[in-house]
């Protein structure tokens, strides 16, 4: 394999040129650039990317560290940011790491060896600030905010206003006694979408029921049981997210209960598969695209006059609700 001296070599420059040359951090006349370029083109030379990022102080990569790949809220949060990377020249390293502070951890410190120019991070976990802090590298926390006292970018939906338009929504449909599947309370998101819609169902004289859903939103039990224990006269359910939402309705719908005749629906997020399945989930919107964009924007300096971007979320009612 031919390396940086053969391409001078046969160019007749020094390897500091050719190095000045491939990341344009020089000028370098006209005949040399393209002696260079030449001896490129003969010798297939391949330039290595760590080397070349070490000396430009850019490797022009972005960090995407998320909890769980198995939420479809994140696959499409990945694909927006990939694509907003790809428009810029950035590539996009994923690590999934399972609610695990230890693989978090461990995906900053390979940022960090890989030079990258940024992370976007998805944790609930306040330990890893001082990780991060240490990395010195750019961060941006998109959905969750680790720490209210963070001087990182947050990018987020206001779930606390989700919150309160999903029971808004399900007490418009007529329902009395309502169930929240609400996610783990330490996540910033899920205790936001519970204390709205906690504060609508108290304000309108609703007592407020919820079921515990552990390991960020995914149940395995039987939902219609603990529903039952709960309120046995539920007519209507906040999910905390699509995923849960659907379980809900196959699991309702294997025990004799229709959907939205008997209970109404309420998911959150906006996954895709939410609108690909009969009946068409009644959902939550957070602007997935729009966030990931405005994090690689954040990343790649072009975002930096302020701190918080905060969206508000959007009711989009189909099929499970009345």
């Amino acid at each position: 394999m031919a390396s940086i001296r053969d391409v001078a070599r046969i160019a007749g420059v020094s390897p500091a040129t050719v190095s000045r040359v491939m990341n344009g951090t020089a000028n370098v006349d006209a005949d040399k650039t393209k002696r260079v370029y030449d001896a490129i083109r003969k010798t297939g030379f391949v330039p290595n990317e760590v080397a070349r990022s070490l000396f430009k102080k850019s490797a022009k990569l972005i960090g995407l560290i998320i909890p769980s790949i198995t939420n479809p809220f994140f696959t499409e949060l990945a694909d927006a940011v990939e694509k907003a990377a790809d428009e810029k020249g950035f590539r996009v390293v994923y690590y999934n790491t399972d609610n695990k502070p230890e693989k978090e951890k461990m995906a900053v410190g390979m940022l960090k060896s890989m030079n990258a120019d940024g992370i976007i991070i998805t944790s609930n976990n306040q330990e890893l600030i001082d990780v991060i802090d240490k990395s010195g590298m750019s961060v941006v926390m998109i959905d969750r905010n680790m720490s209210s006292e963070s001087t990182y970018t947050l990018i987020t939906s206001d779930h606390y206003y989700g919150g309160q338009l999903a029971s808004k929504c399900l007490i418009e449909s007529g329902c009395k006694n309502i169930v929240c599947i609400r996610g783990e309370q330490n996540i910033s998101s899920a205790r936001d979408r519970f204390v709205g819609f906690s504060d609508v169902c108290r304000e309108n004289g609703l007592e407020i029921r919820y079921i515990d859903c552990e390991h960020d939103f995914t149940y395995e039990g039987d939902i219609v049981t603990a529903i039952r224990n709960i309120s046995p006269n539920a007519d209507g359910i906040f999910a905390c997210n699509d995923m849960m939402a659907l379980s809900v309705y196959k699991q309702l719908t294997l025990n004799g209960i229709r959907v939205p005749q008997d209970i109404s629906i309420v998911g959150f997020d906006n996954v895709m598969l939410s609108q690909l399945v009969t009946p068409e989930i009644t959902t939550i919107a957070q602007p997935i695209d729009k966030m990931g964009r405005i994090a690689v924007q954040v990343i790649t300096g072009e975002q930096i006059s302020q701190k918080a971007f905060v969206y508000k979320p959007e009711l989009i009612k189909r099929d499970t609700t009345k």
